[in-house]
This record gives C-alpha cells, structure tokens and sequence, in this order.
C-alpha cells in the first residue's frame, strides 16, 4: 500500500518525538483520521470536547512537558474554534504548532461549504509560520520549519492541509530546481551577552544599595542562580505570575506575585528599590514598578525583541537566564544583609500572616481566601497547578506556596477565560505521573470546564497517577468583573450581566464516572480537600462560596475600597449589615503597620 500525504505526516510527527495530539475530528481532516487508523494511533490522537479545549490542552501540555504541543482541527469551524487557544500560546510565549484542515483546493475561490480563507484566519496568531501544503513534496519542510519555528522562537505556527492533498501519495522532494529539502531536529542553545555588557551589568548592580529583582518564567531554569544572585545582592525577588513557580515561596525574601493579583510586599519592594534587575519577565504592567528616575534597571531576556520594554532600563541583556547568570555571579560583590533585606523579610513574613487572618474572616457561606489557604499546607511537592482567570486568580496568587518540585500556570497574558480546567488535562497528559489542581470560578465552569470533565472521564484510567482535582468557587457570580465595577466604576452589582445559575458540579462529575464533594460549611473545607488528594480517580469539589469577599489589590486606595462598600450597599440592601461588617473586617486587615491605611505610594 503505497504512503499517502497523511501517512507522512503522523510519522514526521513521531520522527520529531510529538507522543500527543490534542484535537477533534471533522471531514477536513479525514484522510488523517484514516492515517491515524493505519498508524495505530501513533502519536495518540487525544479527544477533546471542542477544538478550543483541544488548543488549551495543548497549551497545558507544552507548559508543564517544557515540549512542543500540537493540536489539530477540520477545516472552517474547527479552525476557528482553535483561534482562542492558540492566541494564549502566543501571548504567554508557548511553542504550540496547529495543524488543520481545508477544503480541496479545486472549491478553493468558489464560495464552497466550510471554505474560509485560513491564510489569512491565521496569519496574526501564527504570524512567525504559517503553510498550506499544496503538493506532497512541499510537506517535509513546511512541518519541519513548523515544529522548528514553534520550538526556537516559543510561539504559534499553523500547517494547513486541503483534504484532497492528505489523499495523494506522498513523494519526497527531489534533487532538482525548486525543490527544497529538510531535516529533522533542533540543537539545544542558549545565547550569551557579550562580556563586556556582562561587565557594565554588574558594575550597575553592585552599586545599588537597595536592589530588587522581578522573575519571570524565563528564570525556570536557573532557579539555584537566582538564589544564589538574590544572597549576593541581599535583594528581594518578586515573580510575575507566569514565574510563580520559578523559585519557591518558602525563602524568606521572596515576596510573591507582583501587580493586581500580587502581594503587599512585592509592592513595597517595587516602592523602595534603588536598583532593578528584570529577568526573563515580560510583566506588562509598569505602574507596578519603581517610579520613573528612582531605579536604576537592568534587564536579561532571551528574546531581543522583548527587551526594553515596560521600564526604562539602562542595560539590556539578551541571553539565556542561567547562562547569563552563570557569567554575571563572579563579577558581583557580597552585599551585606542590612537593614534593606531585613525589611524585605520582615514584610513577607507580615503579609503571610496577613493571609492567614484573611482567610479566617467569616464569609456566607464559605471566605473563597481560606478554600485556597487550607489547601496549601496539603499540596504535595510535586503537585501541578491551574488556575482559571476571574478571581479564583487571585487566591491562587496569594495563598499558594510554592515549593519543592510544584509547578503552576495559567492565562497570563491573554488573561481568557476557560483554560483551567483543559490545562490540567494537558498538565495530566504531559505528566501523568504527577497529581494535577485546577481552581476554577463557576463561570470559567460553566463556559468550559463541565465539557472537558468528560475529557477527564474518558482518559483517566491512562495516568499512573489517577488525580485530576477540578475546585470550584461557586458563588453565583462573574466576581471578579463585579469587583472591578464596583472599585473602578462605583457601580453596583448589574445582576442581569454578573449574576449565574446554580449547577451541581459534584453531581454531574458523579454522573459520568467520577466523584465529587458539595461543600456548603466551612468546617468541611480540610475534610474535602483531604478525601479530593486521596481519591482514586479524578474529584470535583463545589465549594459555596461568598462573593462578597473582594479581591482587593495591593495598591488600593482606601477611597477605592469604600467606593466599592457603597456600590455594595446601593446593590444588595437586603445585605447591608453582614456586607458593611465583612468589609470593615477585610479594611483591618488593610492597615499598616503603624495604622496608616494603604495609598498610592504606601503610607
């Protein structure tokens, strides 16, 4: 039987090492899904519900694998249901190649069934590659320069193959004019700088007095050289949240997340620098750093087109974090763990404190803060962590330690609703060794997540390690949109808009051959965290929480807060009493040291 265009492709993929492709079938990819068939299922074609899970799944794979995800969809709507997920690769710098399919090229221009111009669909999100293939012998190195371009450039590319062109036999490029031929594999790189901006870099830094470093997921891999840096500088590290679980949260000088959803402390941290180092982040918000004149900065990144961006630094730096860093340590000075580092530790230690009282603070029914503060004393050391966007955001950021081998990720730049649930798949996929946790609002829930429990039922019983544990924060509300009114508009909850329906996640989860717990009380909290940690197959937890527990940002003005307060009050008068007392608790715990209320500038 001879080999068709469809035969070739699955097996360049398994020649490029790919084990999984994440994806859903349709009549654009037919002549795949019968190569799929003659090939034994190798790579192992992975169902999702929808061709944006599929993308999402693929984006999990890649995040916790450190390896290329593929996915792939029909041609028209699937394409296009990929678009969400593939723009989350790109934004949070993931190598994510999307093959899809496409009418065949003799109805291509003629207004044909499911016939949409994908060239120009994809163009933007795989904007670094993007191929039809129209001949068999065109295939080796528009896949090849696919799976190379996503790799080295950490981003999105998109293969396009007409259904007719999966059916030709396939016929490899020749020795001849026009033709162009291919070759598998990719050495590992890491650039340098040059030794003499290495040298300007730390003649900079050992001149600080007061030194600050931001991580990024760029220093995933040079965790023991950012530890060793942070002890020579005697600074603070703060970490984006992509890079949450690029150093553990267990050293004291680490302060934790930065920005909206980040801590009191790497606010402070930012507030009091003379000096920043910048390293492997692309943390866009830059009112979050130093004032503009008060630091002076540095900045390593791998990509050149990434640096000099969100502060004016004085150095940039383009290289491999460790690499980097291995050649920057001999030149850096031991600075003395005065009163500057003190402080940092001082106020980290206070703010874990702070979050323990929060999380203690009475809700109705359930504090959504103390959901994730009781379970991270329970997190096992090698533990992968989702989280969806919305407010359960914020309780990962806060209230999840790092340590050990954990590793943790969500939409960080994007920021979309719905991948928390598919990304833990992927995660599970990528490791199946390893226990997965998703922390997922109700409404990310019901956008996605119900739909890809199905996903985890169908594939469970394929991880070593059966443990996929989906918590949701079901509180009847899009909560974090409400508190963003609330504090940035002064409105009122829009109940039309923000309100949701109940749903019996636990239920549903029981249904279909999993299990799962509804959570109502405070004291069963631990006990159901315990039964999810110690099941034998994937668990739902449908925690009732209280939506009025806001997700206050470290920088709020006191102003903000009571803005917020009032708009409660004008929305919800039934709730009153129980809201203006809650708020009064969580202002309390507002207070600096001193007593002085937070503003602007933190005094």
């Amino acid at each position: 039987m001879s080999t068709k265009v469809s035969d070739y492709l699955l097996q360049r993929l398994r020649e490029w090492d790919v084990d999984k492709v994440f994806a859903y079938p349709g009549d654009g990819i037919n002549g795949l899904l019968a190569a799929w068939g003659r090939a034994d299922n190798r790579p192992t074609f992975i169902q999702a519900r929808h061709e944006e899970m599929a993308a999402f799944e693929a984006v999990g794979y890649a995040k916790f694998s450190g390896r290329v995800g593929v996915c792939a969809a029909t041609s028209g709507p699937g394409a296009i249901h990929l678009l969400n997920g593939l723009y989350d690769a790109k934004l949070d710098h993931v190598p994510v190649v999307a093959i899809v399919g496409q009418t065949n090229r003799s109805a291509m221009g003629g207004s044909y069934q499911q016939e949409v111009d994908l060239m120009s669909l994809f163009k933007d999100v795989a904007s670094e590659f993007c191929e039809m293939v129209t001949v068999p012998e065109q295939l080796p190195n528009v896949l090849d320069r696919a799976m190379r371009t996503a790799a080295a450039r950490r981003t999105v590319t998109a293969l396009i193959v007409p259904a007719d062109v999966q059916e030709l036999d396939y016929s490899p490029p020749q020795h001849a004019f026009k033709m162009v031929p291919s070759s598998l594999g990719m050495s590992a790189y890491a650039p340098v700088p040059a030794d003499e901006e290495i040298t300007k870099a730390a003649e900079l830094l050992n001149a600080g007095e007061k030194v600050a470093i931001l991580i990024g997921q760029g220093a995933r891999g040079a965790r023991a050289e950012v530890e060793r840096l942070a002890d020579l500088l005697g600074a603070g590290v703060a970490k984006a949240l992509l890079g949450k679980d690029a150093l553990p949260d267990d050293l004291p000088y680490v302060t934790g997340a930065i920005g909206l959803l980040g801590t009191r402390p790497s606010y402070e941290l930012m507030q009091g620098c003379d000096t920043l180092l910048v390293i492997g982040s692309n943390f866009p918000y830059s009112q979050f750093l130093p004032e503009y004149g008060q630091a002076r900065a540095v900045q390593i990144d791998i990509d050149p087109f990434m640096v000099g961006l969100r502060y004016p630094f004085e150095i940039n730096l383009v290289g491999d974090a460790r690499e980097t860093l291995i050649r920057l340590l001999p030149r850096l000075k031991q600075k003395k763990h005065g009163s500057w580092r003190q402080e940092i530790e001082k106020n980290t230690k206070r703010w874990w404190e702070v979050m323990e009282r929060r999380a203690a603070v009475e809700a109705d029914p359930i504090n959504p803060e103390y959901v994730a503060h009781a379970l991270d004393p329970l997190l096992p050391d090698d533990v992968m962590l989702t989280a969806d966007s919305g407010s359960a955001a914020n309780w990962y950021a806060r209230h999840l330690r790092m340590r050990g081998s954990m590793r943790g990720s969500l939409s960080g730049t994007l920021a979309t609703m719905g991948p928390g649930v598919p990304y833990a798949i992927g995660a599970k996929f990528a490791r199946p060794d390893r226990p997965a946790i998703a922390l997922v609002g109700d409404g990310a829930m019901q956008m996605n997540g119900m739909a890809e429990l199905i996903t985890a039922a169908k594939y469970w019983r394929e991880w070593q390690d059966p443990r996929l544990i989906v918590a949701v924060l079901n509180n009847h509300d899009l909560n974090q949109v409400t508190w963003e009114m609330r504090a940035m508009s002064g409105a009122p909850q829009f109940l039309p808009s923000q309100s949701i329906p109940d749903v019996p996640y636990a239920e549903i989860a029981r249904s279909i051959g999993i299990d799962g717990v509804r959570v109502e009380n405070p004291k069963d909290v631990e006990g159901a965290w315990r039964q999810a940690l110690a099941a034998d197959r994937p668990f739902v937890i449908d925690f009732r929480t209280d939506p009025a527990v806001p997700p206050i940002p470290p920088h709020a003005t006191l102003d903000q807060i009571e803005a917020a307060a009032a708009s409660i009050v004008k929305g919800d008068t039934d709730r009153v009493g129980m809201v203006r007392q809650g708020l009064k608790a969580k202002l309390a715990e507002m207070l600096m040291p001193g007593g002085h209320k937070h503003g602007r500038h933190g005094g």
